[in-house]
C-alpha cells in the first residue's frame, strides 16, 4: 500500500512509493571483485522540503545469510520536476560522489537513471559511470544497477528485492483505521 504523508511536499507526490524504510537482499557481481550475496537496508525520508533523503547500507552475508562485513553504503538527495524529470545526488563511502538524471516511467512507479557526473578521490576505485532501474513491484521495491569502469564496459553489477519494513506504530496505527464491522469469524472477511 503506498501512503502519502500529508506534510509531503506536493512535488513528491510521484515518488512516495519510495518512502519508508525497505530491508532485503540481492547479488553483487563485478569483474575484480567476489560474487557474492548481501543484505540491504534502505531508508527514504522527507522533512517537508522538496527532496527525499535516501540512504543505503550493505553488507556480504555468508551461506547461512549471517552478515560478514559491509559492501557499500550511499547517501543521497532524489528530486523530481513537473516533467516527472529525475535528479539524485549521492555520495559513497568509497569516495565517489554522482548526479544521476532519469525520469519516473508514464503510469507506473518505475524510475530510470543514468550517472550525469561522476567525482572520485584520489583511493577511491576506478569508476566512469552507471545506470540504474529501480520499481515498485507488488508492494516490494526492485532495483538494479549497472556500473563501467576504465576498464570493465557497462554491465550490471548489483540487484536487489526489499521488503518494507513495518515498525509496531505502523501496525497500530493500521489497526485503528481497520472498520468497526469486520466479521468475528475471521473466515468470513474472505466471501
Amino acid at each position: 500500500m503506498i501512503e502519502i504523508p500529508s506534510d509531503l511536499h506536493k512535488d513528491l507526490v510521484p515518488l512516495a512509493f519510495l518512502l519508508g524504510n525497505w530491508a532485503g537482499a540481492g547479488v553483487h557481481d563485478f569483474p575484480g571483485s567476489q560474487k557474492c550475496n548481501f543484505g540491504q537496508e534502505v531508508a527514504f525520508t522527507h522533512d517537508g522540503r522538496d527532496f527525499l533523503e535516501y540512504r543505503s547500507h550493505t553488507w556480504v552475508l555468508d551461506n547461512d545469510g549471517n552478515k560478514v562485513r559491509p559492501l557499500e553504503s550511499e547517501h543521497g538527495f532524489w528530486r523530481i520536476d513537473a516533467d516527472r524529470k529525475v535528479e539524485v545526488t549521492m555520495t559513497r563511502d568509497d569516495g565517489v560522489i554522482e548526479i544521476w538524471y532519469g525520469e519516473l516511467a508514464d503510469k507506473k512507479p518505475q524510475i530510470d537513471l543514468v550517472t550525469d557526473t561522476v567525482a572520485r578521490t584520489a583511493g577511491s576505485s576506478p569508476y566512469t559511470g552507471g545506470q540504474r532501474l529501480y520499481g515498485y513491484v507488488k508492494s516490494d521495491l526492485m532495483w538494479v544497477g549497472e556500473k563501467q569502469t576504465p576498464e570493465v564496459e557497462l554491465r550490471p553489477y548489483m540487484s536487489a528485492h526489499l521488503k518494507k519494513v513495518v515498525t509496531p506504530e505502523e501496525v497500530e496505527r493500521w489497526a485503528k483505521a481497520l472498520p468497526d464491522d469486520l466479521p468475528d469469524d475471521g473466515i468470513a472477511f474472505f466471501k
